[in-house]
């Protein structure tokens, strides 16, 4: 209990969650952000009705598995169409250094 007011704490698909009505989580706001922070989902309601839910940020790669395959495919097409130099490239390189 904070400040008179049940702050209701209850596990939820295996994780910790918060339940706070408006006015609560406005005095408790600090600490509320605090248990986000700290990987418990917060939900606010009005009148026992959910409007807020706080939920901790996941970081998100830099890029997706799917961009990862996309790239991958893009490169292995290249490849694919690239085709060998003519034979004698190394004549005609060494022809140009002369």
């Amino acid at each position: 209990m904070i400040c008179g007011y049940n702050l209701a704490r209850h596990h939820y698909s295996g994780q910790m969650m918060r339940t706070a009505g408006v006015f609560e989580a406005k005095q408790n706001f600090s600490e509320l952000i605090a248990a986000v922070e700290a990987g418990e989902e917060v939900r606010i309601t009005r009148h026992g009705k959910e409007v807020v839910r706080m939920l901790p940020m996941k970081p998100q790669p830099v890029i997706t598995e799917e961009q990862i395959q996309r790239e991958l495919e893009a490169m292995r097409e290249l490849r694919a169409r690239i085709k060998p130099g003519p034979p004698g490239w190394r004549e005609l390189r060494d022809e140009g250094r002369e």
